[in-house]
């Protein structure tokens, strides 16, 4: 069965029934010529654990835009980064909906079929996916709708094209079901275009924010709405056992009465790791009394984690008070150092709390930069900024190996990336590489990573154009009670309601990220806390640009460019036969080379000035040698020609303004149009002609009598 509806713009196409009619759900979602396939499977049987085993996989397949996938092996592979940080956002929306007990191994798989260069996949996979997921026999009450805002011309833009993306000040991205937001991605966009020599960062201002947040949630709210009205009556009937969630109200009380002030420290203890040893400490305690002897250890430690919980959420909302004594608008203890690393080209310590990144900046030449072949673009992209994340067990003081990035290293790594952006400046000539080593862990290690990245860019001697700083917030909900905390720690991350990352300068956001677990917030409430995050963020900026005043740059060892133009012909010169000249010339300065043959620029790039200015001299000695020895050659060939030589020479081309006739030795003699006008001339037609003139290195002749 096929449904045609239009939402929000776009008019998207649906077949259900159709295709994968094994899986809980399935649709192809078709929007211009992009097809995309989203399937749901479950297992039958609920796992033990108390958690939601779900999996989501978004795989782009090659043969969608017409190509054969790249490298060795001709076959779809391991994920790109692109393609995880979308299933990323698609988890992140949909897994809210999922209701409390459902335990079935489910997975959510999203396959890109075809592809056009305008339709936004992110948009149109988490739309199929959440079509797919309401088809499915799981208790889902509405479909998500995600939706994307763009800026242009001063006017939020719904759902632009790739096109108009690229012309756009913001990319913001939210979805919800029906009035409820779940997901926010937000970032500015800086302009390629120059005002008086300015970069516009075009940071957000917290008013502006809100507004294009207003228009999303309408947005999503029609969305949800039609994809509910179109496929209610389709869905699967979704009568499954859910786990029950048994409570222990006698160990409860027992807790309470008996073991309030140990778990009260026990959670000063925690405020200072991730760590719940602590807690573990008093299971094992409760657990030898005579008392427990009924009671199982899980069924223990899950009702000291709900107590566990109270006390954090009560002495928050009631008392104003957090787990480590900070006030709710209180930023912990920030140190920083610079330049740590000797041979490194920036660096940056920041500490904050219990949280530390070492972040290190390296600048490399055009050849570093980053190839990334992307499905609706013909060419490899050339990414010249980026930021690698990592988060090594030891950082949360467990034993555990260190493997390949994570997707939440790749998500923390994509946040600091999409902050720091529009500070750089578009025309810096290095590619930039920063990584973020996550030493110790506590609480938003991602905005320790945009604020010791912006300090590693100055370290680095990056003139960027502000410092960005970031600051991770949470949201406690109780009832008609309700706190916002600033610079939250993993204890409240963990048992709040919603955690949101807010980066960006003193004037606006550069970078905005929200998960919320409540479901939905409403706008004063969401501008209370951008308000309080702009005050703790102003609070970090201070003590970032006191740090910065202190930065001594390691010039000695950071990469210097040279950068010229040449004539774009003679770049085959510093080439040469089969790359020889080239390689020559940075075996012998010990330098890279970069050319556009567009331009005609050459940049050369190294450690040491002497020699980067030496491989210059020596390729604008190339390049013009060879220029003036042609020059000089054919002045030598005119200079033996006399005013009224007579030649026999064939007509090599004819013009507007008359022929060339050659004479001898390569060299041509122009007979004006005028003196051939009533003649029936044609190339390589023969003419006996004299020279008539020789003036500025060129020789006019006559036809002879």
């Amino acid at each position: 069965m096929q449904y045609e509806i239009q939402v929000n713009k776009n008019i998207e196409i649906f077949d259900i029934d159709k295709v994968a009619k094994q899986a809980s759900g399935a649709v192809l979602m078709r929007q211009g010529k992009s097809v995309i396939l989203a399937t749901v499977a479950r297992e039958e049987k609920l796992v033990e654990e108390d958690f939601l085993p779900l999996t989501v996989q978004y795989i782009e397949k090659a043969y969608a835009a017409g190509k054969i996938p790249g490298g060795y092996v001709k076959r779809e592979t391991k994920p790109t980064d692109a393609e995880t940080l979308t299933a990323r956002i698609i988890d992140r929306s949909l897994r809210p909906l999922f209701p409390k007990g459902y335990t079935y191994p489910t997975q959510i798989v999203v396959m890109v079929l075809s592809v056009d260069s305008q339709t936004d996949l992110q948009v149109m996979s988490l739309n199929a996916a959440s079509v797919a997921l309401y088809l499915s026999d799981i208790p889902i009450k509405a479909p998500v709708c995600g939706v994307r805002i763009g800026h242009i011309d001063n006017n939020f833009i719904l759902n632009p094209t790739n096109e108009e993306l690229k012309k756009s000040t913001l990319d913001l991205y939210v979805s919800g079901v029906k009035d409820e937001l779940l997901m926010i991605e937000m970032r500015a966009l800086p302009n390629d275009e120059f005002s008086q020599n300015t970069q516009a960062m075009n940071e957000l201002s917290e008013d502006e924010t809100l507004k294009a947040l207003s228009l999303a949630q309408k947005a999503i709210l029609e969305g949800s709405s039609i994809y509910e009205k179109t496929f209610i009556n389709h869905k699967k009937d979704n009568s499954i056992e859910l786990k029950e969630e048994i409570e222990y109200p006698e160990i409860f009380t027992f807790l309470e009465n008996n073991f309030y002030n140990d778990i009260k420290q026990a959670i000063n203890q925690m405020a200072k790791s991730e760590r719940a040893s602590e807690l573990n400490k008093i299971a094992e305690k409760i657990i030898k009394l005579d008392i427990a002897k009924e009671w199982d250890e899980e069924s223990i430690l899950n009702t000291l984690n709900k107590v566990k919980r109270n006390i954090i959420r009560s002495q928050i909302l009631n008392e104003g008070k957090r787990a480590d004594g900070r006030g709710l608008k209180e930023v912990r203890p920030i140190s920083i150092e610079t330049n740590i690393l000797p041979n490194a080209h920036g660096s940056c310590l920041f500490t904050r709390g219990q949280t530390q990144a070492l972040v290190v900046a390296t600048l490399g030449g055009d050849s570093d930069a980053q190839m990334i072949d992307l499905l609706n673009e013909k060419n490899p992209v050339s990414e010249r900024f980026m930021v690698n994340y990592n988060f090594p067990g030891f950082s949360v003081g467990e034993a555990s190996p260190i493997k390949a990035p994570s997707r939440r290293e790749l998500g923390h790594g994509n946040l600091g990336k999409r902050a720091l952006y529009p500070s750089i400046p578009q025309d810096y000539p290095y590619v930039i590489r920063l990584v973020s080593e996550i030493l110790e862990s506590n609480g938003s290690s991602s905005m320790a990573t945009v604020c010791g990245g912006s300090l590693a860019l100055r370290a680095a001697g990056v003139p960027s154009l502000d410092l960005i700083a970031g600051v991770a917030m949470g949201l406690i909900f109780e009832n008609d009670q309700f706190a916002v905390l600033t610079d939250i720690m993993g204890l409240e991350d963990h048992d709040g309601d919603m955690d949101f990352k807010v980066a960006g300068n003193k004037n606006g956001i550069t970078a905005l990220q929200m998960d919320i677990k409540l479901g939905g917030i409403d706008q004063e409430k969401l501008k209370i806390a951008l308000y309080q995050a702009k005050e703790g963020r102003l609070h970090i900026l201070n003590i970032m640009e006191k740090a910065a005043k202190e930065i001594i740059v390691n010039e000695e060892i950071l990469p210097k460019i040279e950068l010229f133009n040449i004539e774009p012909s003679k770049i085959v010169d510093i080439i040469g036969q089969g790359g020889k000249t080239i390689k020559e010339i940075i075996e012998k300065f010990n330098v890279s080379i970069d050319l556009d043959r567009d331009k005609g620029e050459v940049k050369i790039s190294g450690c040491n000035n002497e020699q980067i200015i030496a491989a210059k001299n020596y390729i604008i000695n190339i390049t013009t040698s060879h220029k003036t020895h042609k020059k000089s050659l054919k002045e030598k060939k005119i200079a033996e020609f006399e005013i009224g030589q007579e030649f026999e020479g064939v007509v090599k081309k004819i013009t507007q303004f008359g022929a060339f006739v050659e004479l001898k030795d390569d060299i041509d003699g122009l007979i004006h149009h005028s003196k051939i006008k009533h003649l029936d001339i044609k190339e390589q037609d023969i003419l006996r002609v004299k020279v008539s003139e020789i003036k500025n290195g060129k020789i006019s002749v006559d036809l002879c009598e």
